[in-house]
This record gives C-alpha cells, structure tokens and sequence, in this order.
C-alpha cells in the first residue's frame, strides 16, 4: 500500500490540510494518507503548541470517517525534537508492507537542504510537493523523486486562524465544524 505521510503541527488542523489531504488521494496513486501529527517540529517554536494530545484529538474529529484518511501519533514515542528522517525509519521498520511517501509545501521543499539526513530522504521517498503563496522554485524541483502537483493554492494557515481567534474573530468556515465547535467551547488559542 503507498502512504502519503503529512507531516505537521496541525495547530490547529484546517480545512486547508483536509482538502491537501483529499487531493492527494485522488490525483496521485497513494492509497491512503497518514496525518502525522509533530508535537515538536525543529524548526518552530514549541511554546505555541497547544498540547499534542489536544491537537490529536482535533485532527481525529477533522478527519471523523474519511476514507483514506487517517490520523498518526508515531512521533508521540520517539525523541524529540522531531526529525522526519527518525520516523521515516521506524515506520519502515513497523510496516514493511508499506511504501512510503512524504507530502510537502513548496516553502518546506525551499528549506528542505536545513532538514536533518535530507539526501537521505530525498534518495529514498517520492516527495509529492503542493504550492504555497509566496514559494519559489527550489533546487530539488527537478529531482526524480520530486513530484510537484497542482493541488489548489491554500492561502489559508494554522497561524492565520490562531491570531484571529485570539482577535475574537469568526473563523468557523475555516474549520471543520467538530473542530470548531471544540475550539469555541475549550476556549483553545483564545489568548
């Protein structure tokens, strides 16, 4: 089976993530797609981070039944900080059966050179690339396992919705309702 793996922070998850998420399944040839929740990436600052288990329990009401679909707490049990190359390797170990693909904005592949092990992980995973705002051509866009597709342009961003809630503003159509209506009543990036 060919797993997409999104990682991300997902703080919090979006409909921007979800809908990345569906199109991977339907314009590529993954036959699922893992959101592989991070509850320290190394390059952003963890004091922002609403707590992990809160963030997983969001995703998992974002993503409810979708098939295809399907949260990953993986990082949760390895060292932290979180490097992709890490979890790469356990997960090859736990599902052999599986081939593995990782799923990234333009903007991650522009400063992909500052990720831990990245020929390692250029050499051995398919790269299926979405555009962001603002993003540029990279040197790895011509690579053999460097997939750019054209997934709609999300403008939309987990730091977008996090200051408008703080600014009191309604972001619910920004949101999966569930997520939303948790968020509301948790009082979750409230201040």
């Amino acid at each position: 089976m060919h797993i997409g793996l999104f990682f991300g922070s997902f703080n919090p998850v979006h409909i921007g993530h979800l809908a990345l998420a569906n199109y991977m399944l339907s314009f590529t040839d993954m036959d699922e797609v893992w959101l592989v929740l991070s509850p320290h990436n190394p390059l952003k600052n963890k004091n922002q981070l609403l707590d992990q288990n809160h963030r997983l329990h969001l995703v998992n009401l974002a993503i409810d039944d979708a098939p295809g679909i399907r949260s990953s707490n993986v990082e949760f049990n390895l060292p932290q900080p979180s490097y992709t190359i890490n979890t790469l390797v356990h997960l090859e170990e736990k599902y052999p059966q599986h081939r593995f693909s990782l799923i990234m904005g333009q903007d991650n592949l522009q400063n992909f050179s500052k990720w831990k092990n990245y020929l390692e992980i250029l050499n051995g995973y398919n790269i299926y690339v979405y555009p962001r705002p603002d993003a540029t051509a990279s040197e790895f866009d011509n690579h053999p396992h460097v997939h750019l597709t054209q997934a709609p342009l999300m403008e939309i961003s987990s730091t977008f919705i996090r200051n408008a809630i703080k600014e009191k503003k309604d972001v619910r159509f920004f949101l999966p309702q569930k997520v939303w209506e948790q968020i509301d009543a948790l009082g979750f990036y409230a201040s």
